[in-house]
């Protein structure tokens, strides 16, 4: 997309991590803390449009919005996830410049840039959609986070469910299946030049054990379909 997100060059060296992040085990007590509280209230999510649906995936038109992202470097896309959201974690907590409370928002998108590593990448964008209250004007992060907001234009996706956990394994081939539907679908075209870069998202808590709900997000060229005739190109 036309979008102002950009993968860094972020490294977890120690020296580079934020300071709230040196007790590992609060920052995760926390994290889990707040998402067994957001299982009992409901959440904000960006909102789109299904333009079509096929036996193993749907194209959904995605408005205009703002994310937060955290840009990681890391080997594993687990990994990578779960350092990206605790960062994102502390800036809806309060560490922005404005210290205000953001409202958990679904779902965690974990976007993957094609490359050399065990998920053919190794730099991954965490990202959390900010709930309307902020979408104008979302509050400053706190510099040590190195979090950066991200514009959406409005733009089509690719979507494909899949169940359980978004273990590495599962994740490529999720996002291989998905590759290989969209090459039997002549109405689309991947707006990657390196092929399909994609996303995962990812909607629970990971205290919940059945009926989870994962998604690989593609972002298509899909002109020739009604309601995507407008969306303008984007990019993870």
């Amino acid at each position: 997309m036309n979008s102002r997100c950009q993968f860094g060059n972020e490294k977890r060296t120690q020296s580079e991590r934020p300071s709230r992040m040196e007790n590992p085990k609060l920052s995760i007590f926390l994290v889990n803390l707040f998402c067994i509280i957001s299982l009992c209230i409901a959440i904000e999510s960006p909102q789109y449009d299904v333009v079509r649906t096929e036996s193993d995936f749907e194209i959904r038109f995605y408005r205009k919005s703002t994310w937060m992202s955290a840009p990681v470097q890391d080997l594993s896309f687990e990994k990578a996830t779960k350092y990206g959201f605790h960062r994102l974690f502390q800036y809806i907590q309060g560490a922005n410049l404005n210290w205000s409370r953001i409202a958990m928002t679904a779902p965690v998108l974990t976007s993957i840039v094609p490359g050399t590593g065990p998920l053919h990448s190794s730099s991954y964008l965490v990202q959390l959609y900010l709930p309307v209250k902020f979408q104008a004007s979302p509050p400053l992060p706190l510099p040590e986070l190195k979090l950066k907001p991200c514009g959406w234009e409005a733009h089509c996706v690719a979507v494909r469910k899949f169940s359980g956990f978004a273990r590495d394994e599962k994740v490529i081939r999720e996002a291989e299946q998905l590759a290989t539907s969209l090459s039997r679908f002549p109405l689309v075209n991947a707006t990657s030049e390196r092929g399909y870069a994609y996303a995962i998202a990812q909607y629970d808590s990971p205290f919940r054990l059945i009926g989870r709900v994962n998604e690989v997000w593609v972002d298509v060229d899909a002109a020739d379909l009604d309601g995507c005739k407008s969306s303008a190109i984007a990019a993870f």
